[in-house]
């Protein structure tokens, strides 16, 4: 049973967790989420993918130690204290081992070893417990995450784990302290402890035995590698013990609490390691990057402009110009000459002011040079003249007569779609025969095998095609394909009919 020295103990720490347990702090966020140094190998593809907006999440830094030496007073909750009137007492020291798991959770290694000093009511000792713990404890810190500041200046936590007791009980009776006889078969796993004091000066004085730890802390930072703090941990052996007081009264149990005070070092070089976790707030890269955006893909700002003139309407002075129209930097429609006709309107951009006043289309009352007349039309006809962009078509290869191979018709095909890709172009049929009147009678049969294959087989208009042949300039069984704008017909009369080739 706890006394009331035990309760207002942790009333005290309450009040002082609740008072400092949200303490404003720092603006320092703790690590640079580009620098790579404090990234372990093993998370570098994801610390890649994250620079490179590939995924949403930066990658966990590596993180220091902390080493911690703790010293302060010792007791055991038991009956001894509840029989006398009186508190029993000691002194603890210890040593502590703690790395981070998240920015919340850590687990920490500790060994602590006590002497405790149990009173009777002659004010003289009754007994003495000496124990060495060592202890595995789960450690949450409740203020390392917070949505109104940065990194926390106070580690507010509780935890709780597992202690194996090693513990030697030495009693006062006839006067002088005698070892508490620990019988074999209650080491480790039992709770069958005789219900009288058990005899002295046996031979197993030293008891081993499971417990359970569970307390609370808090601790201030001083610097990035220095923090100080305070603790108070309780820890019950798990199968029982009432003579951990050299006493036993009924089966209430004995209690060991430690009240320590903490100096804690970080361990682990700063240039490839941040602070222990549970002193970074995991919120600093996203609000940080709210306030400042050195990470984020920002869209690209688009201002409105209704009619698409480049102005945005907000300075826009003319914001309904129409689509194309030239405008100045305001968004005006633009008029060169001053003639009070926009340039989008004014068939005569240029009018001289000796010229003025003009018509609705901002042509002027000078008659136009005839010099001037005949350029204009001159660009006018070059304007309108057709412009053929097929670059180049293939030649027809035959092998005898007028007969198209297979190889000849996929290059037909194949040209048949740059030629009706564009329709602005004829096409030229170009057959090469020699001097021979068999020989112009078959360039004729050739140059018309393709124009009829090309009109039959692609649907492509016969008017598109110029029948022509040279005097023999190329190859007299090729016949050639050639773009052209030029016009000319699309038959001609058999050279030589009664020459015709049969296939």
């Amino acid at each position: 049973m706890a006394s009331k020295k035990y309760i207002s103990l942790f009333a005290a720490m309450f009040v002082l967790f609740q008072s400092i347990g949200f303490a404003q702090t720092s603006t320092d966020w703790g690590w640079d989420w580009k620098d790579s140094s404090k990234v372990p190998t093993k998370r570098i593809p994801q610390y890649n993918e994250f620079l490179n907006n590939q995924y949403p999440y930066p990658a966990k830094p590596r993180d220091q130690w902390e080493l911690g030496l703790s010293a302060g007073s010792s007791f055991i909750l038991g009956d001894r204290a509840i029989l006398t009137g009186g508190y029993n007492g000691g002194i603890v020291g210890g040593i502590s081992l703690r790395k981070s798991i998240s920015h919340v959770f850590s687990i920490r290694g500790a060994y602590n070893g006590s002497i405790v000093s149990i009173p009777s009511s002659k004010a003289t000792v009754w007994a003495k417990n000496y124990t060495h713990m060592g202890s595995i404890d789960a450690i949450a810190s409740l203020n390392s995450i917070s949505h109104y500041r940065g990194n926390p200046k106070w580690d507010v936590y509780v935890f709780g784990g597992y202690s194996l007791i090693y513990t030697r009980v030495m009693t006062n009776q006839g006067g002088s302290l005698h070892n508490l006889y620990y019988p074999q078969t209650n080491l480790i796993g039992t709770s069958n402890f005789p219900n009288d004091v058990p005899p002295v000066n046996g031979r197993h004085t030293w008891a081993l035995m499971h417990g359970l730890s569970y307390g609370g802390g808090v601790s201030y930072k001083i610097s990035n590698r220095v923090n100080i703090g305070i603790e108070q941990r309780f820890t019950v052996p798990m199968f029982g013990n009432d003579y951990l007081d050299g006493n036993k009264v009924g089966n209430s149990g004995d209690q060991y609490s430690f009240s320590t005070a903490h100096l804690n070092i970080n361990l682990g070089k700063t240039a490839k390691r941040v602070q222990p976790l549970w002193w970074i707030n995991p919120y600093n890269y996203e609000y940080n990057e709210l306030n400042s955006p050195k990470h984020m893909k920002m869209p690209k700002v688009i201002l409105p402009d209704a009619d698409g003139d480049g102005v945005t309407d907000q300075f826009d002075l003319e914001p309904n110009t129409p689509a194309g129209a030239p405008v100045d930097s305001h968004g005006r429609a633009k008029d060169t000459d001053g003639d009070g006709v926009p340039d989008y309107r004014d068939k005569e951009i240029l009018t001289p002011q000796s010229c003025f006043p003009v018509n609705a289309d901002g042509v002027g009352t000078c008659p136009e040079p005839a010099c001037c007349k005949e350029l204009r039309d001159m660009i006018a006809n070059m304007q309108k003249a057709p412009v053929c962009n097929i670059s180049s078509l293939p030649s027809v290869q035959f092998k005898r007569g007028d007969k198209l191979t297979k190889e000849a018709m996929q290059l037909l095909d194949a040209a048949a779609a740059s030629i009706k890709a564009n329709p602005d172009c004829k096409v030229k049929v170009i057959g090469h025969p020699a001097a021979s009147k068999a020989a112009q009678q078959m360039a004729w049969e050739r140059v018309n095998a393709v124009i009829k294959y090309l009109v039959d087989k692609q649907g492509i208009s016969e008017s598109r095609f110029i029948f022509s042949y040279d005097g023999g300039s190329g190859d007299a069984n090729t016949i050639d394909l050639q773009g052209t704008t030029e016009e000319g017909p699309n038959t001609v009369p058999a050279p030589h009919p009664n020459l015709r080739s049969r296939n």
